[in-house]
């Protein structure tokens, strides 16, 4: 009897193995993201706010500001460090620039909605 016992707890964990193995995530071999370069826009200040991001399969490689019709002078902070914060921190959680709120909000949400297009599915 205590030889069958021995036997079935061989099988018990030889089968919760494979339903592990079986039950586990991967990566994909293709990258979190379709590589490319994605715009979207989002409203700002005084218009909308155009941004592209271009990605490679595992990364954020760049964002820009295309076009926006946002008060010179002002959103010139946002524009300029926003997106390169998205590229530090690989994401669009990234701080607001004092004075450029209504800017800073539309390059991180058109950024965003770059990513998310751009995400494998």
């Amino acid at each position: 009897m205590s030889k069958t016992k021995s036997i079935i707890s061989i099988l018990m964990g030889v089968l919760l193995m494979f339903a592990l193995v079986g039950c586990g995530g991967s990566k994909d071999a293709e990258g979190i993201y379709t590589p490319g370069t994605y715009t979207a826009t989002a409203a700002g200040y005084g218009g909308d706010v155009e941004v592209e991001v271009e990605v490679d399969a595992d990364k954020i490689v760049a964002v820009k500001v295309l076009e926006n019709s946002e008060t010179e002078g002002i959103s010139d902070g946002a524009i300029e460090n926003i997106p390169a914060a998205i590229v530090e921190k690989q994401s669009t959680d990234v701080d607001t620039v004092a004075g450029a709120t209504s800017t800073s909000g539309a390059i991180k949400e058109a950024a965003q909605k770059a990513i998310d297009e751009a995400k494998v599915k």
